[in-house]
């Protein structure tokens, strides 16, 4: 049974030239606006790219579609949405986490943004996590629980074994995340040269949140509605994939490192009060339905 939530409303819609005046906003002299890398991983996801590729924004310097190991028309169905999209097939196993890596290593982009071809990730949510970033955040994570995010996909079952989680999280590590499992992720591809992504599966968000917050550096939750899947059934399995995430979540809090070497990352267009202490998240953004 689906947990009942809202109708979700059309995501706020930002001008290109809005970012860039936010981007201006914290003292950026060059006022150029960073490229912005769009990775997507698939598993037999034909019908449901039709969903997702078309919203995508224009200003979007590359999409990268990372082919899972797909027995579909996956990639020719991409090809013909969009042209310039890029396919990189994983040649080794087979998993989100694992089509993830593929993907960031293949970004020429200066922000890599992550998101599901399920058609759950709304693309006309992009301008928000990028406004974060552009204001000084590191990773913009969404979250389906504060402001008018929500799930229309989302069971009870699934709902509580993510607060578990995120309780069992917040408790090991001083932190207040409100999710950990959003599709729709964005952070600074720079990010990625003080620490590893070495995951295989669907615990890919959780680490990458955890491995950025032990890098020390700044994260915004930003809201965000996960619209339920159009066509097929998720490859999430509950408990097999909850188990994973846990034994994850409990590595990275017994090894106490993450971090290639110490991470303070100055740019000049990064708020100079804006500090990650450690224990909380500066700031949530609002509603981006």
């Amino acid at each position: 049974m689906k947990i009942a939530s809202k109708q979700a409303a059309q995501p706020e819609v930002f001008e290109i030239s809005e970012l860039i005046a936010a981007y201006n906003v914290v003292g950026n002299s060059q006022h150029v606006l960073p490229r912005v890398s769009v990775v997507i991983p698939a598993y037999n996801e034909a019908r449901n790219l039709q969903h997702v590729l078309p919203l995508l924004p224009t200003w979007v310097h590359e999409v990268i579609l990372v082919n899972n190991h797909s027995t579909d028309d996956t990639i020719e169905v991409a090809c013909k949405l969009l042209p310039t999209i890029r396919i990189i097939n994983t040649e080794h196993g087979r998993g989100k986490g694992i089509a993830l890596q593929a993907g960031f290593a293949a970004v020429t982009g200066d922000i890599i943004v992550m998101m599901d071809a399920d058609g759950s990730s709304d693309p006309r949510e992009l301008p928000r996590f990028i406004q974060a970033l552009l204001t000084g955040a590191y990773l913009a994570k969404g979250s389906r629980f504060i402001g008018d995010g929500g799930s229309s996909d989302i069971t009870q079952l699934r709902r509580l074994g993510s607060q578990g989680l995120i309780w069992i999280t917040n408790r090991l590590f001083g932190l207040h995340f409100t999710d950990m499992f959003c599709g729709l992720n964005a952070f600074w591809r720079e990010s990625l040269n003080f620490f590893e992504i070495d995951c295989k599966g669907f615990e890919i968000e959780a680490q990458l949140h955890l491995r950025i917050c032990k890098a020390n550096l700044e994260i915004v939750e930003v809201s965000s509605y996960e619209h339920a899947r159009i066509h097929g059934t998720s490859n999430f399995r509950t408990f097999h994939d909850g188990w994973r995430v846990l034994k994850m979540i409990v590595k990275e809090w017994a090894n106490g490192r993450a971090v290639v070497r110490t991470a303070k990352m100055g740019r000049s267009y990064q708020q100079e009060n804006s500090v990650w202490d450690g224990l909380t998240i500066t700031e949530q953004f609002g509603a981006v339905q």
